[in-house]
């Protein structure tokens, strides 16, 4: 009888380590850098820029209203007309990189401020969130008491007056 010899196995290399996942693109990019479709999907739905404000023309102070643009559906918080809105509402404003830090109507939640001053998105933001619904759900949106200006007579608009949206739930 012959002695029996181990066998000796190699030990499989173990499977190497998951790469990290690549850093978001607003976490890398400045806005200027950004491609047309990043940009586009920083806006989170919230509906908040799309409602009318207005100036107090004795303290110049901003006041917001709880009416909504006449294109926006106040339902889902889209632009009924996104590609053509400015044919329709000539006044609407087309944000650009430069004009973000300008203007001090963007509320404070707005992805589009929060990466020009270099903050994180917010958990809600569907870029974070995967989940389209969850500036609703946070209760960010307009959707719980916008109304839209349509059939608004301008000398009512001032009826229409809140506190700043980013804080009205």
């Amino acid at each position: 009888m012959e002695p029996v010899r181990p066998v000796t196995r190699k030990r499989p290399a173990p499977p190497p380590a998951p790469e990290a996942p690549p850093e978001p693109f607003w976490r890398t990019k400045t806005l200027a850098e950004m491609s047309q479709p990043e940009w586009e999907s920083l806006c989170d739905g919230c509906g908040q820029c799309c409602l009318i404000k207005l100036i107090d023309e004795d303290t110049d102070e901003l006041l917001h209203t709880r009416l909504a643009c006449k294109l926006l559906n106040t339902g889902t918080c889209q632009c009924k007309d996104y590609a053509n809105r400015r044919d329709h509402v000539p006044d609407c404003v087309q944000l650009t990189p430069e004009m973000i830090g300008t203007l001090n109507w963007l509320p404070g939640t707005c992805a589009y401020r929060l990466v020009d001053e270099g903050r994180e998105l917010l958990w809600w933001h569907p870029l974070v969130s995967g989940d389209p619904a969850t500036v609703h759900q946070a209760g960010i949106s307009v959707r719980a008491f916008a109304r839209s200006e349509t059939g608004i007579k301008p000398d009512n608009i001032w009826n229409f007056i809140i506190e700043d949206p980013s804080i009205h739930k």
